[in-house]
Order: C-alpha cells, then structure tokens, then sequence
C-alpha cells in the first residue's frame, strides 16, 4: 500500500509539472492572447489658429496667430501650415471675413486674400457698385437683413404742415427709391453666413451707378430705410409715392403760399329801374303819303 501511495503521489507530480509546462511555455504562444503590439507612430501637422478670440474685419498679425500640431488626417482642407503665409495674405493686409473661436483654424475662405473671396470688393458683381447707407435698429430691418438678403430702399421726406382733427402735424412723403438689390455687409459684416443679430448702424449695398447717385441724393433729402424681400423673389413692382393725405383726413399747409385776406361780402343793390327813351317816332299819312316825325317822352315814359 505505501508502495502504491508513493506512485501515485510521483505520477501526480510528474502530471503537475508537464500541466505547468504547458501553461507556461506552450499556451502563450498559441492560443492565449496575443501579445501588445507597438503602436504606430501618428503623423502630426502644423497648422495656424487663432491664439484668442479675434472679431470680424480684424487685420491679422503674427501676435494674433500660433501654431497647433494636428493628425494629418484630420487637419482641415486647405489649412495654413506657417503663420507667414497667413501673413502674407492680401498684400500683407489680411482681414478677417467672420469671427474666429481661440484656437479655430484659420482658413482661406475666412480671410481676405485667402480664396475665391479676396476681400468685398471681389464679391461685387461686374458694372456695379457697393454703397453704404446710414440706418439703425428700424430702418436696417430690426437685425433681421443679412449680407446676401435682397432688399427695397424706401426714403421718407417731409413736405410740410397739416392738421389732424385739428392739431398740427408734419406731412410726409415716401418714395421707393430703388428695389430688389443684394445686401453685401450689414456694419462690418460681409459673411452670408453670419447669424450675428446686433442691431446696424450702416448698410452696404450693391447697386448700379444710376442707383448710387439716387440714394447719395435721397439720402440728403430725407431718411432711407430697407424693405426686406422673401428669399427667391425677383422683380420690380410698380408704385407711386404715399403721401400723408393718402393715410387720413389731412389738411395741406404750405407755409410758403402768400396769405390772401379775408374778402369782405358784397353789398346788396336793388336792381336798377328801367330808363324811359329819349324819345319815340310817330308816323302821319296824308293823302297816301307817310310821314315820320319825332315825338319827345317825360321820364315817365309817358309822351307828350
């Protein structure tokens, strides 16, 4: 019995140990996990970003600008790699076409020279002009018109002094100057994609050079204001002025008309009596003759 206690104990050593070579040296290599493998190095780029916040129309310089080190795989299309190159931009006076977040990138189309978009004068259609005009939060469309919104330019004019049941009032008139013309920049901002809402102080506005020597000239004579139009609509309707007599029960003063005074009534005449003639004719026949003779009257009438 001992004997056979002493080889069963030697053979369930002998098992342990091929169990534990086996787990030691064979599975690893098989069928366990495989080992780490080292990780590829990421490719990493420069590329040029804002170092704060910068605001629209900024002209950007070198203090503005770092460098940022992205995969190259997810680097923007088109990015600036070296903040000269931005720099150098728009004959050394890159502006900034929309705001910028720190740290955003910055890109071509978001600066002037960088892109199709060089500055506002390269997105003025051929044989027109850009015209600014003074307006504020009603007259600019309440920070509801958007450069690349369309738009009417009205002007309001007074013309003098009237009444209303009785109490003085100011008399207007209002043209539409000029419609359907593109919206380049409201203020400082020319970016179509802008969401800004802050209320206008000016418009700029592409329009022909009839049309900008109409709006210098109304913009001297009364106060211009701007109709937006519904996105797609095109053509020019046919208006006349308004006038405040066409609003309500108005009375037209113009101060400059001489004052007539006041025409006394004329007196009443009895109408005159009728004047007796000088004078009548009487005709006498003798013997088949006739003869004419005058026959004087009293004032009566009554002859003698």
């Amino acid at each position: 019995m001992r004997l056979a206690t002493i080889v069963s104990l030697s053979a369930s050593a002998v098992l342990g140990v091929g169990a534990l070579f086996v787990a030691k040296v064979w599975l690893p290599a098989n069928s366990g996990p495989s080992k780490a493998v080292a990780a590829a190095p990421i490719a990493l780029t420069p590329v040029v970003a804002a170092k704060a916040a910068i605001p629209f129309g900024h002209k950007l310089e070198a203090k503005d600008l770092m460098l940022v080190r992205m995969p190259a795989d997810a680097a923007p299309t088109g990015a600036f790699h070296t903040i000269d190159e931005v720099i150098r931009l728009d004959q050394g006076s890159a502006v900034t076409l929309t705001s910028f977040s720190p740290k955003e990138p910055i890109l071509p189309s978001k600066v002037s020279g960088g892109a199709n978009r060089a500055s506002l004068s390269a997105v003025i259609s051929p044989g027109m002009r850009a015209y600014t005009i003074k307006v504020n939060d009603t007259y600019g469309g309440g920070g509801h018109i958007l450069p690349g919104d369309r738009v009417d330019v009205l002007m309001a004019k007074e013309v003098g002094d009237g009444k209303v049941e009785g109490s003085p009032a100011k008399l207007m008139v209002a043209y539409v100057i000029i419609q359907d013309v593109r919206v380049l920049g409201m203020d400082l901002n020319a970016d179509p994609a802008s969401v800004d809402k802050a209320l206008p102080k000016t418009a700029t506005l592409e329009v022909s050079v009839t049309d900008a020597e109409k709006l210098s000239v109304a913009g001297e004579a009364g106060i211009l204001s701007l109709a937006l139009r519904r996105i797609g609509s095109a053509g020019v309707d046919a208006v006349g002025p308004v006038r405040s007599a066409d609003l309500g029960p108005f009375k037209l003063v113009d101060p400059n008309a001489p004052r007539l005074a006041a025409r006394r009534p004329a007196r009443k005449t009895s109408p005159a009596k009728p004047t007796a003639p000088a004078g009548s004719t009487l005709t006498i026949t003798q013997g088949g003759k006739a003869t004419t003779v005058s026959v004087p009257t009293d004032r009566s009438g009554a002859r003698w």
